[in-house]
């Protein structure tokens, strides 16, 4: 109705702006309007119970729709009901039946707990084992078997767990040769032919080696342990057959890792710092005027024996020599002023035969007092360390220690050769100058006898 009122009043509308307009044919007009609203009331009706008809329609779907959710909604409480009470009996069979499995297995649960046990323990020696560098991958189901909180091993794992631990005890009874991957201390890595004794060591071309359980990787010493005992290891490596001594780690690599931690000689000899330094360079300074002086006592004891054999042309190349061309010069004096003339000769030859020889024992005399220098000064850095942090951590100690020991092991090392080098170019000097004075008294004994005659 409200849609017919708002046409007839549109109509009226325009039937008004047209009378406005067009006064002329105002009654035509009219009966065309007239009739034009009275079709449009007919459609408007048609229209109308065309929708309501349509909404209808659509009413009745609606309802149908809604009784198929309710049904559903129905059907899914049911289903909710139905499983609530399907796990809550599951839960309960599930009681039971564990239950049932912790009464059945008894004893056996803790048989397989000792097991479990086992694999830990065999786990850790066999993941850490040089073996395993030849057969590697043995230990992964028993890290497998020692970490698993559920289920019980089976037959096979115990079977591989069993040969496992037969094949190590078998294995470290074998010495062993076989290809693997080396890293080379350099960089890199690559294929190398290495031995393996038993559980004990690994041995190739540059001697012993590691293996990294770690990495799975195989690697040489960071320092080889002393020469001797590796040496021994290189010749295993290349032996092929017989028996060939060698030295072996019981720990498998733990001895070796120690080994690599030991001072070196040269390490050793540098922790005795500058007194250490000044030692040797005394010891190498004696050492070379000893060494001079032994070449040119030898050669002057050489000269003055060929002076012996020809005394009577006597060479100023030699202190014999000297003195005879003394007594030469001297032959008309009496006994007392020739033997004073001889004298004197012999103390001119005297420094130059003995010249440096004081040097030598005086160098043997300070190097022990140097060492128990260094000694002294190592004690209080010690002391020093130890005001400051006190003794918790002895490696804060150590280098000063080392400094104090080895700076007396040096003094007394380098007095040693020195007292021996003193004492030898001392009597050799000693040995010329015997002979010298022997050769002036015999020569003065003479010449008193000639004058008495």
């Amino acid at each position: 109705m409200k849609i017919t009122l708002k046409s007839v009043v549109a109509a009226a509308a325009v039937t008004l702006f047209a009378s406005s307009g067009y006064a002329q044919s105002a009654s035509a007009t009219l009966d065309q309007l007239l009739e034009e609203v009275k079709n449009n009331r007919v459609s408007e009706a048609r229209l109308n119970k065309q929708r309501e008809a349509e909404f209808q329609s659509a009413r009745a779907d609606k309802q149908a729709l809604l009784r198929t959710a309710q049904a559903n909604l129905k059907a899914e409480q049911d289903r909710g009901d139905r499983l609530a009470k399907q796990f809550s009996d599951n839960e309960i069979k599930l009681t039971e039946k564990t239950a049932e499995l912790d009464q059945a297995t008894g004893d056996l649960g803790e048989m397989f707990g000792v097991v479990r046990q086992a694999a830990s323990e065999s786990y850790g020696r066999i993941a850490t084992s040089i073996v395993s560098a030849e057969y590697p991958g043995r230990a992964a189901f028993l890290k497998r078997m020692s970490e698993e909180s559920e289920g019980l091993p089976n037959i096979r794992e115990l079977e591989d767990m069993w040969i496992a631990l037969q094949t190590e005890m078998t294995e470290s009874g074998k010495v062993s040769r076989f290809q693997t991957e080396v890293i080379n201390l350099e960089g890199g890595s690559s294929q190398q032919e290495i031995v393996r004794v038993g559980t004990f060591n690994l041995v190739g071309e540059v001697g012993y080696l590691v293996y990294d359980d770690q990495e799975n990787k195989v690697q040489p010493l960071g320092r080889q342990p002393d020469e001797f005992q590796a040496e021994t290891a290189r010749e295993l490596f290349s032996s092929t057959s017989g028996l060939v001594p060698t030295f072996v780690d019981p720990s498998s690599g733990a001895i070796l890792g120690l080994l690599k931690q030991k001072a070196t000689m040269m390490e050793r000899y540098h922790a005795g710092g500058v007194v250490g330094y000044v030692i040797t360079g005394m010891l190498l300074l004696g050492l070379l005027i000893g060494l001079y002086k032994i070449i040119t006592l030898t050669l002057i004891s050489g000269k003055i024996r060929s002076q012996l054999n020809n005394p009577e042309n006597p060479s100023t190349s030699n202190p014999l020599g000297r003195v005879l061309t003394v007594y030469k010069e001297n032959k008309d004096s009496d006994a007392e002023n020739l033997e004073l003339k001889l004298d004197e000769a012999i103390l001119k030859e005297l420094p130059s035969i003995e010249s440096g020889i004081n040097i030598i024992k005086i160098f043997a005399a300070i190097a022990p007092l140097l060492g128990l220098l260094g000694t002294v000064l190592g004690m209080i850095a010690t002391f020093q360390q130890i005001t400051l942090f006190g003794t918790g951590d002895p490696r804060l100690m150590a280098g000063s220690i080392s400094m104090a020991l080895v700076t007396t092991a040096q003094g007394i090392i380098a007095a040693l050769p020195l007292i021996l080098m003193h004492s030898i170019v001392a009597g050799r000097s000693k040995s010329i100058v015997h002979i010298l004075d022997e050769q002036t008294a015999g020569i003065v004994a003479t010449h008193a006898e000639t004058e008495k005659a």
